[in-house]
């Protein structure tokens, strides 16, 4: 499981002109690329990791400040570009695993205490955000 990191003052996803999901900061919104061999334990384990994790201003977690989170299911982050020009996107589970997958990360994070708004699974999704610092992370699981 990997994940992109960002620490916003605010951010929104929107499908078909659609707001689906959106927050106001400070928060964090995660890119959430899940994998073959992923598991509910490492999703709950990156969601706690990510919900405590100390980059909101003066050190503080998003736990700290009950900051909320918009999390995006992006399997982009599994591309293999390593031959030719044609990204591969074989590392990337199927939808039937990782769209579970991605559920139980947005699940944990919920019963940490989060404010989790979501991306809709498998759509195309219009992104916008406004980077605090900016802060990004990548994180693997």
């Amino acid at each position: 499981m990997r994940a992109v990191v960002q620490r916003v003052s605010q951010a929104s996803v929107t499908v078909d002109g659609e707001v689906v999901g959106a927050i106001e900061g400070p928060g964090l919104v995660v890119l959430l690329g899940v994998t073959h061999d992923d598991t509910e334990e490492k999703a709950k384990t990156l969601a706690a990791k990510i919900w405590t994790l100390r980059i909101l201003h003066d050190e503080r977690s998003a736990s700290d400040e009950q900051a909320p989170i918009l999390a995006i299911s992006q399997f982009t982050l599994y591309a293999d570009t390593r031959k030719g020009r044609r990204p591969s996107w074989s590392a990337a589970a199927p939808g039937p695993v990782s769209e579970p997958l991605y559920d139980a990360f947005c699940a944990a994070l919920e019963s940490l205490g989060a404010k989790v708004e979501r991306g809709r699974f498998g759509a195309h999704m219009d992104v916008a955000l406004v980077n605090d610092g900016p802060v990004t992370l990548i994180l693997d699981a």
